[in-house]
């Protein structure tokens, strides 16, 4: 299971987020490129970008900073979520050197734009679902919609997906430990590899979602726990390891 420390970008800086509430945040850094060093630094094998400016305004918004981070590290796997919403923005990502590209909102709203872009870029596409109890929400979250998120992972089953990032936005940020339960659920739904995101606080969460891996839990998205320093990315990733 890898350990996937997040980078959210707002305005440029990196922020985290409470509950994807953009004017609940928190910034960590004015510079991001030296922040990606940082986890690079302590073993990180994938990096997880938010342009959380995109993701309200439907397009990217600080994908100059994207790019130097992919540019700094062109060995990385780095995915990018947030605002991206047509073909060109994929491939200017890819061309940028990013490995993946998770799509969001516009999974749920045109699911059909899924199955085109693995057509397109395969093996470089991820869903990105984020769930209110169980129900998909869009928009930067500010929408819920009634969209079940294990159905909807369903439909995407046979479209090549590389992963879906699965997201419980009521722990998101929150510190208050990740929704194992929902995830397994999740990863129970599809044969599709799941992401774990949101709540993920401390060892305990790491130890239970890699006791699940089997399940189809492929990695662990992490962000204020790692900022605020009660998980350790190298002893996280050393711990998985070990497990594997």
């Amino acid at each position: 299971m890898l350990i996937i420390p997040a980078i959210d970008l707002k305005d440029g800086q990196c922020v985290r987020l409470r509950q994807g509430l953009m004017d609940d945040s928190t910034v960590f850094s004015d510079d991001p490129v030296a922040m990606a060093t940082r986890w690079v630094d302590a073993g990180c094998r994938r990096l997880h970008l938010v342009d959380l400016n995109g993701a309200f305004e439907g397009k990217p918004v600080n994908g100059e900073v994207v790019t130097a981070i992919a540019k700094a590290y062109p060995e990385l796997p780095i995915q990018i979520g947030g605002g991206i919403r047509s073909g060109d923005t994929i491939e200017h990502y890819l061309n940028a050197g990013v490995q993946y590209v998770i799509i969001g909102t516009k999974a749920v709203k045109e699911p059909k734009f899924v199955t085109e872009m693995c057509k397109a870029f395969p093996g470089h596409v991820i869903v990105g679902l984020d769930a209110k109890d169980g129900l998909v929400a869009t928009d930067g979250w500010a929408e819920v919609s009634e969209v079940k998120a294990s159905e909807l992972a369903k439909r995407f089953e046979q479209d090549g997906v590389s992963s879906i990032v699965y997201t419980d936005i009521a722990r998101d940020g929150m510190m208050q430990g990740v929704n194992v339960e929902a995830t397994v659920a999740m990863a129970q739904a599809s044969s599709i590899p799941v992401i774990a995101s949101g709540g993920i606080t401390n060892m305990d969460d790491i130890k239970a979602l890699s006791a699940q891996a089997e399940q189809g839990i492929c990695g662990a998205i992490t962000g204020r726990a790692i900022y605020e320093g009660s998980l350790d990315v190298a002893e996280a990733q050393a711990w998985c390891d070990q497990q594997a």
